[in-house]
């Protein structure tokens, strides 16, 4: 597991410090930023998007998986505990939403 989770830290880095070496240098007016902005920001925000909606799918999995069993242990707390895994799903799925929303934002104004 630890080598899966060094694998996916290496794939980020690589890809954070890929848009940082694909910036062109300016050789415009002086006062100008030295470096301009990498093209990249659809394919970073598309990315993202994909990486909430995943983590997304984990946590409401992980919240109905302990749900269930702890219904299949206490089944008399059926009914709190499946009002607790329903508010969590929510706020997940909330926490995914807003995430999603704000790599649009970022790649529609990038563009």
């Amino acid at each position: 597991m630890k080598k899966l989770t060094y694998a996916a830290l290496a794939v980020v880095a690589l890809l954070v410090f890929a848009d940082l070496a694909a910036a062109q240098p300016n050789t415009g007016t002086p006062g100008t930023p030295t470096f301009q902005q990498p093209k990249y920001t659809g394919i970073g925000a598309g990315i993202g998007m994909g990486l909430a909606i995943v983590g997304a799918g984990i946590g409401i999995g992980l919240v109905g998986f302990a749900a269930l069993s702890g219904i299949a242990r206490q089944p008399e707390q059926a009914g709190t505990l499946r009002g607790t895994m329903i508010l969590l799903a929510a706020l997940v799925e909330g926490a995914a939403l807003i995430a999603v929303v704000f790599c649009l934002v970022l790649a529609l104004i990038a563009s």
